[in-house]
């Protein structure tokens, strides 16, 4: 079984190219929090500023240099390697109140980031709980044209497709092809970790084809009869009678008929029925020429791709990924 990564652009494919993460500082990513710290608690919140480090194996060097389990450290989201990233980590810490000497922990992890600041907390920082993600993009190897004009003020103004991005879906779409297997019971995964990415991607997936296929019938921007909300959205799939009715119901059945085996298995693991926004308005976008780069700042909301925003705008040459190598264990 093959799967079709091309979604539908809004504005039509792009005409242009662009050189995307060329270096890291490319691609700035700084995440905002959005709430004050108590002051007091258990859980001490770092800001870290990484450089082309993973945001999971941050975490774990962590808890190894602290000695506390890896459950024990929490952080927002996951941010992209290839990047410079500012992001908050929380450590539970219960009955200590230790001075930790940060310098120290960098020399002995190697790792390439800078501790820019910290306090204490009640609560563990839980996935999705900031406020936004500021981010400052350099696309490099582009010239200014009145095409490329219009497609920036066409998405500073309706928003672009808010796709999930191409990541979410693994190298070459390996993570689909690892869902068709482990539904149709050919390859059984036991890994509750990889089991969450799986069924991430499928459903994920699903959401794709459907607002791929309401750009194509060019009704994506505002709410079909039978939408729950009072923005057009898409389902996220998963126990329970579906949320769209009517006119919307009948176009997510029609384009989800043939992976009624996929709809099944996200029911029956542990899943729930939920909608996403399907137009992505950044809260900020904006974007200036330096020579032959563009430069875009943009803040979007947690869940939200900076990516399926550039594809509506440039068809982008993604140097990191023909570089990345993972993370040592």
């Amino acid at each position: 079984m093959s799967f079709n990564l091309d979604f539908a652009h809004a504005q039509g494919q792009p005409t242009q190219t662009a050189t995307f993460r060329k270096l890291a500082e490319d691609f700035i990513v700084d995440e905002q929090l959005g709430f004050e710290f108590s002051g007091e608690g258990e859980h001490l919140y770092v800001q870290i500023k990484k450089t082309g480090e993973n945001t999971q194996y941050v975490a774990k060097q962590l808890a190894r240099y602290l000695g506390i389990k890896p459950v024990a450290v929490g952080f927002s989201g996951l941010k992209d390697r290839h990047a410079v990233t500012t992001q908050w980590f929380s450590v539970q810490l219960p009955g200590k109140n230790i001075d930790i000497d940060w310098a120290d922990f960098i020399e002995k992890t190697q790792l390439n980031v800078e501790v820019l600041q910290q306090g204490r907390h009640s609560a563990k920082l839980r996935r999705g709980q900031h406020l936004c993600n500021d981010f400052v993009i350099t696309l490099r190897d582009v010239s200014q044209s009145d095409d490329l004009e219009v497609r920036l003020q066409t998405v500073a103004a309706n928003g672009a497709p808010n796709y999930f991005g191409e990541q979410r879906f693994g190298i070459d779409g390996g993570n689909l092809t690892r869902a068709q297997a482990w539904f149709s019971g050919e390859d059984p995964i036991r890994n509750k970790n990889m089991q969450g990415i799986i069924l991430s991607a499928a459903r994920s997936y699903l959401f794709n084809l459907v607002l791929s296929e309401r750009i194509k019938q060019d009704n994506w921007l505002a709410p079909m009869d039978g939408d729950p909300a009072e923005v057009s959205t898409g389902p996220l799939w998963g126990r329970g009678r579906p949320k769209s009715t009517d006119a919307l119901l009948e176009l997510e059945n029609e384009v989800l008929a043939h992976l009624d085996l996929w709809r099944d298995k996200l029911e029956h693991n542990g899943l729930s029925q939920e909608r996403r926004d399907l137009v992505l308005k950044p809260r900020s976008f904006s974007w200036q020429w330096q020579d032959n780069a563009l430069v875009l700042s943009l803040s979007l909301a947690p869940g939200l791709y900076a990516t399926s925003l550039l594809r509506d705008v440039l068809l982008l040459n993604n140097v990191s990924a023909e570089q990345y190598t993972p993370p040592a264990a």
